[in-house]
């Protein structure tokens, strides 16, 4: 006989046991579609593969593993996401849409806020976290590896 916990978690293991590869097959379908959009080399140059056929040839065994998957997996439901892994999720969410307007300063929003979140309280530690962590990344990037950020808010200031 069963128990009552099962017959209320098995729509949520049959989710689960579905949504994940074919969410992969989804997402694979649009790189897919993105990666024939590249520009086509001229037959006079060609010489082997052309650009898309590597990301392409990737891209199908990453379907053909995840059909796999969807057939053959039977492990069990994974435990629901906790609260705190949903809250960071969202805090790259929020790092994702900020950056559009500044890659460090979505940075270094979420280098604080995801210190704060993690259980950091004193102030001048979240404040440091925040400050510090996109100014080092920047310099090591656009120094040492001499890497050209997009614009922003902030690195306008920076290559004027």
């Amino acid at each position: 006989m069963q128990d009552a916990a099962d017959t209320t978690d098995q729509p949520r293991r049959d989710i689960s046991r579905y949504a994940v590869p074919l969410g992969i097959i989804a997402f694979c379908a649009w790189a897919y579609w993105l990666s024939t959009q590249f520009d086509r080399v001229p037959p006079i140059l060609k010489r082997g593969m052309q650009p898309e056929d590597f990301p392409q040839l990737v891209i199908g065994l990453i379907i053909m593993l995840s059909v796999w998957l969807l057939f053959r997996d039977t492990s069990a439901a994974p435990e629901r996401l906790t609260k705190m892994v949903q809250m960071t999720m969202g805090l790259l969410i929020g790092f994702l849409l900020v950056a559009e307007i500044d890659l460090f300063l979505g940075l270094g929003l979420f280098a604080g806020s995801l210190a704060a979140l993690w259980g950091e309280r004193r102030f001048w530690a979240v404040f440091l976290v925040g400050l510090i962590t996109p100014i080092a990344v920047f310099f090591l990037f656009d120094g040492v590896f001499e890497v050209r950020f997009p614009r922003g808010l902030l690195t306008n200031l920076w290559y004027g």
